[in-house]
C-alpha cells in the first residue's frame, strides 16, 4: 500500500492535529499520562461542583464540564498539557450574563447557559478559522489580572451568605450583597460558619505542610465529618446532596433570537476572556516544556470544545490553571492525560454519584474563598504598579469595572483602555535631535540633547522614533516645525511605516523649507517605507537625490550646500567635514534648482 504524500500527511496533521501527538505514545507515556489523568479527576471533582455552584447551575453541570470539553480540547488544540474544563472567571461571567434573564438552577436558566456556551464557541472557532487569534494580544495582562482579581472579590461576595448561614435577596452586584449582608448580621448561622471557617483552614494547612496531598478533597472529607457531629439533623448545615448517576445527558441550547440577542454581549466577552486564559496557560507550561505552539489551532480546539460540550449539558468552559499546572509537575507526557482524566471523573459520575451528598454547602463555601484568594496576583500586581501609570490605571479600571458593572462590559472596559494608552503613545512618537560624539575617535551619533551639544547653525539631524502615521503626524509636524535651522536631515531607521498622511506630511515640510531657503533631506530608511514612498510618487516630490543610505553619505553632501559665510564664523566644528575644510575656505556650494 502507497504511503501517502507529505501535503497529504500535512492537510490531514490540520484538520486531525492529534495525528501529530499520536506517535509519542506509548506504555511509558501512558502510564505517566494515566496517573496525571487520576490526580486531575481527584481534583477536579470539588472544583467542578463548586465552580457550577458559582455559575447558579446544578452540581453535576460542572462535572460534566470537567469531561468532554477536556476530550474534545486535548483532540482538536495544540499544547500537550492544556486542560480545559470549568474555571472561576468563566463562571462568575455565566453567572452574571444569565441571571439577568432567568432564575438560577431553573430550566430556562440552564438552557440560556448553554446557549451561551454555545455562542462562545462558534465566536471562538470563527475567529480562528479566520486566523484573528491575534485578536486576544489586545487583551493586555493588566486587563486580565484586573479582571481576574474583580472576578475573586465577586466569588467571594456570592459565597457569603452560604458562608454565613443566612438568606439575603439582592440583584447579585457585590454592593447589592454586602448591603444586605450588613442587614442581617444578626441572623449569622454558627453551626455554617464553623464549618466554612474549619475548610478554609484545613485546606490552607494541608496546602502548606503536604502540598502532594489532594487538599480541598481532605478538606471537605474532614468538613464533611465536621458538620455531621455538629448538625446530625441536618436543621442548620445546608448539604449539596447527590449528583445524578450516568453520562453527561444531550442538551438543546435555546435558539430563539431574543436570547441570542440579550446574550450576545456576554457571548464576546467570555469568549475573549476564554481565549486569553487558554492563551496564557499554555504559553506558561510551554515555556517549560519547550513545546512549540499553533495558537490558532488551540483557539479551534477552544471553540469546538465548547460548541461540542453545549450539546452534553457543559458550561462554558476554558483552560485551567490548576489542572493544566498539576498536569504538568505531575509528568504528563501527552494529551492522552486529559483524556484519562476525563474517563476516570466520569467512572466516578457513573460507580459513586453519591460522593457529594454529605458535602456541606458552607464547606464549598469556603473552599471557594480559597479558591477566590488565590485568583488574586498579588506579585503582579505589584509590578504592574511600579511599573508604569497607564498600566496601572488600566488594571483598578477593569478591577473596578468588575464590581460595579456587567462583566463583560468590564473586559471591554479594560481593552479600550489598553488600546486608548497604546494608542496615545503611538501617535506620539519620540523624536530626537542627535550628533556626532565629540568624544568619541568613529562617527558615532549620540542623543544631542542629553548630552547638551552645540548645533549647527545650517543643519538639524534627527531622528523619529516611531510610525508616522495619521495619528502622529500633528505631533512630528509641530516639532518639525519649531527647528530653525533651514536644512532638516530625517533618520528614518526607527520609522516602521508610513501611511499617505505621513507621506504627505514629509512633501509638506520639504516644500515649506525650501520656500524659507532650506530643504528636507532622509537617510536609513526602511526598505518598507522606501517601498511605499516611491509606489505612490512621494519620493519624486521630496527629490531622489535628497534620500541618503546613510548618515554619512547624507552629511558629506549636504555639507557642498551649506552657506560658506555661516561656516567661517562657526567655531564649533560639528561635522568631520567641518575640520577637514578650514572655516576660511571657500566652499563649493551647488546650485540647487
Amino acid at each position: 500500500m502507497p504511503e501517502p504524500k507529505a501535503g497529504q500527511a500535512s492537510r490531514w496533521q490540520r484538520l486531525l492535529p492529534f495525528l501529530g501527538w499520536w506517535p509519542m505514545v506509548n506504555g511509558a507515556s501512558l502510564r505517566a499520562d494515566a496517573q496525571s489523568g487520576l490526580t486531575n479527576a481527584i481534583v477536579v471533582l470539588p472544583q467542578g461542583v463548586a465552580y457550577a455552584l458559582i455559575a447558579g447551575l446544578p452540581p453535576e453541570y460542572g462535572l460534566y464540564a470537567a469531561i468532554i470539553p477536556a476530550v474534545i480540547a486535548a483532540l482538536f488544540g495544540s499544547s500537550w498539557h492544556l486542560i480545559s474544563g470549568p474555571t472561576a472567571a468563566m463562571s462568575v461571567v455565566v453567572f452574571t450574563s444569565v441571571s439577568p434573564l432567568a432564575e438560577p438552577g431553573t430550566a430556562t436558566f440552564i438552557a440560556l447557559a448553554l446557549t451561551l456556551t454555545l455562542m462562545k464557541g462558534v465566536f471562538q472557532l470563527v475567529l480562528a478559522l479566520a486566523r484573528l487569534g491575534v485578536l486576544v494580544n489586545f487583551v493586555s495582562q493588566s486587563v486580565v489580572i484586573g479582571f481576574t482579581a474583580g472576578a475573586a472579590v465577586v466569588i467571594a461576595s456570592s459565597q457569603m451568605p452560604t458562608l454565613l448561614g443566612i438568606t439575603v435577596d439582592n440583584n447579585g452586584s457585590v454592593t447589592g450583597t454586602w448591603w444586605e449582608l450588613l442587614h442581617h448580621l444578626k441572623e449569622v448561622d454558627y453551626y455554617s460558619l464553623s464549618v466554612a471557617l474549619f475548610t478554609v483552614a484545613a485546606c490552607v494547612g494541608i496546602k502548606r505542610w503536604r502540598p502532594r496531598w489532594p487538599n480541598m478533597l481532605i478538606a471537605l472529607a474532614l468538613a464533611s465529618g465536621l458538620a455531621v457531629l455538629l448538625d446530625p439533623a441536618h436543621e442548620h448545615i445546608a448539604l449539596v446532596g447527590a449528583i445524578p448517576a450516568g453520562l453527561p445527558p444531550l442538551s438543546l441550547p435555546d435558539f430563539s433570537l431574543a436570547s441570542i440577542s440579550a446574550l450576545a454581549p456576554g457571548a464576546l466577552a467570555i469568549s475573549l476572556l476564554g481565549l486569553v486564559e487558554a492563551a496564557a496557560i499554555s504559553r506558561a507550561i510551554a515555556s517549560r516544556s519547550h513545546q512549540r505552539l499553533d495558537d490558532n489551532q488551540e483557539f479551534i480546539g477552544q471553540g469546538l470544545s465548547n460548541i461540542v460540550g453545549a450539546f452534553f449539558s457543559c458550561y462554558a468552559s476554558s483552560g485551567s490553571f490548576t489542572r493544566s499546572g498539576i498536569n504538568y509537575t505531575s509528568g504528563a507526557r501527552t494529551p492522552m492525560a486529559a483524556i484519562f482524566a476525563s474517563g476516570f471523573l466520569l467512572l466516578i459520575i457513573l460507580l459513586a454519584p453519591g460522593i457529594t451528598t454529605w458535602l456541606p454547602r458552607p464547606a464549598m463555601a469556603g473552599l471557594l474563598l480559597v479558591v477566590a484568594w488565590n485568583l488574586i496576583d498579588f506579585r503582579h500586581i505589584r509590578l504592574i504598579i511600579r511599573a508604569a501609570r497607564s498600566e496601572a490605571t488600566v488594571l483598578t479600571a477593569t478591577f473596578a469595572a468588575t464590581l460595579l458593572v456587567e462583566l463583560e462590559f468590564a473586559i471591554y472596559t479594560g481593552v479600550i483602555l489598553s488600546l486608548v494608552f497604546y494608542l496615545k503613545r503611538t501617535s506620539t512618537p519620540r523624536v530626537v535631535s542627535i550628533l556626532p560624539d565629540p568624544d568619541s575617535k568613529h562617527p558615532f551619533f549620540v542623543n544631542a540633547e542629553r548630552r547638551r551639544l552645540p548645533y549647527c547653525p545650517q543643519l538639524r539631524v534627527i531622528r523619529i522614533e516611531g510610525s508616522l502615521f495619521f495619528g502622529a503626524v500633528n505631533h512630528v509636524q509641530e516639532y518639525l516645525q519649531a527647528i530653525r535651522e533651514p536644512r532638516l536631515l530625517i533618520v528614518g531607521n526607527g520609522i516602521n511605516f508610513v501611511d499617505m498622511v505621513g507621506a504627505d506630511m514629509l512633501v509638506q515640510e520639504a516644500e515649506r523649507r525650501r520656500e524659507l531657503g532650506g530643504d528636507l533631506y532622509l537617510c536609513n530608511l526602511r526598505e518598507g517605507v522606501l517601498r511605499f514612498l516611491l509606489r505612490n510618487n512621494r519620493l519624486d516630490e521630496i527629490r531622489r537625490d535628497h534620500v541618503f543610505i546613510n548618515k554619512g553619505q547624507a552629511i558629506h553632501r549636504i555639507y557642498d550646500q551649506l552657506d560658506a559665510e555661516v561656516c567661517r564664523t562657526c567655531t564649533a566644528r560639528i561635522f568631520r567635514e567641518c575640520h577637514i575644510r578650514p572655516p576660511g575656505q571657500q566652499l563649493d556650494v551647488k546650485q540647487e534648482d
